[in-house]
């Protein structure tokens, strides 16, 4: 009988829910197996009937099933700035994770890296002899870390607004409405190897694209408009459309609100500033006032 034994790694970017998992194939001429899967990695075995000889230690050949091997098509040197995070709870015993050793020798870690100078970041678990040293925490990926958990969102747009009607040549008040999801500021922190850095957020200009060609760019919020105010033109952001919507798609036009988030951080004796852009969208109808003789 011929063992074949693969095994399979699965790197991917974004990995919020691991379960191991079994299966194993139905008894028949096709011949049995299984599949065994951890956290991020899976052991297939197939049992072809009437053949002998073999591997049977869990590598096919041409591979060694080494994950990061496998994963990354032998590039494993295109992984850059890695930092770790002990797996708590450990795998169980017997666990792939634990690629052929004892709980207690070494011990399982998350590690997180950069891909080569994509910018990407792939995810895996693996198994080091030794904790990794701190130098290898890049405090740049903890600030890239940190930003992924604001949850940062578009201008909540509190005018103009869709259910509004804005008249040709009366200035139109611009404003947003803040918070820490789409103003700020927002503060987040990521940790890993002893080095902890610290990210805070904030909303350094608004574009908005008017719909009619125009762009006005706005560096605060907008002042709300006041009935005190009349017919006079916003303070601090605003526009005064010369055309109608009604040629416009719906006849409305689309308006698109665009923040530049600016995050400041440091940490891990370095400091750095990152940008991530976000857009909100809103239909506003622009007629003209009739004149009746």
């Amino acid at each position: 009988m011929l063992t074949r034994g693969f095994a399979i790694a699965v790197l991917t970017a974004l990995v919020t829910l691991s379960v191991p998992h079994a299966s194993f194939a139905k008894d028949g001429p096709r011949g049995d197996g299984g599949i065994e899967c951890g956290l991020y990695d899976c052991e297939v075995e197939v049992n072809v009937p009437g053949q002998a000889g073999g591997q049977g230690n869990g590598s096919g050949a041409g591979g060694s099933g080494n994950a990061g091997d496998q994963a990354d098509g032998g590039k494993s040197t295109d992984l850059t700035n890695c930092t770790y995070k002990l797996v708590d709870p450990p795998p169980p015993a017997g666990s792939l994770d634990w690629e052929g050793h004892e709980p207690g020798d070494g011990a399982v870690y998350e590690e997180t890296c950069r891909w080569g100078d994509s910018g990407d970041t792939i995810v895996r678990i693996v198994w080091l002899a030794e904790p990794p040293g701190e130098d290898a925490v890049d405090p740049a990926v903890l600030a890239q870390q940190a930003v992924d958990q604001m949850t940062l969102l578009g201008p909540d747009i509190a005018s103009p607004r869709s259910a509004g009607r804005y008249t040709v040549g009366v200035p139109v008040w611009m404003w947003v409405n803040q918070s820490a999801t789409t103003y700020g500021p927002n503060t987040a922190s990521a940790s890993a190897g002893g080095v902890t850095v610290t990210a805070v957020a904030k909303v350094s200009k608004i574009a908005w694209r008017m719909g009619d060609g125009s762009t006005v760019t706005c560096t605060g919020p907008g002042t709300p408009y006041s009935g005190s105010a009349g017919m006079a033109e916003s303070p601090t952001c605003g526009h005064v459309y010369s055309t109608t919507s009604a040629s416009a798609p719906g006849g409305k036009y689309a308006v698109a609100a665009t923040s530049t988030w600016t995050i400041d951080w440091q940490g891990g004796g370095a400091a750095g500033q990152l940008t991530e852009i976000r857009q909100s969208d809103v239909q506003v109808a622009v007629g003209e006032v009739q004149v009746v003789r």
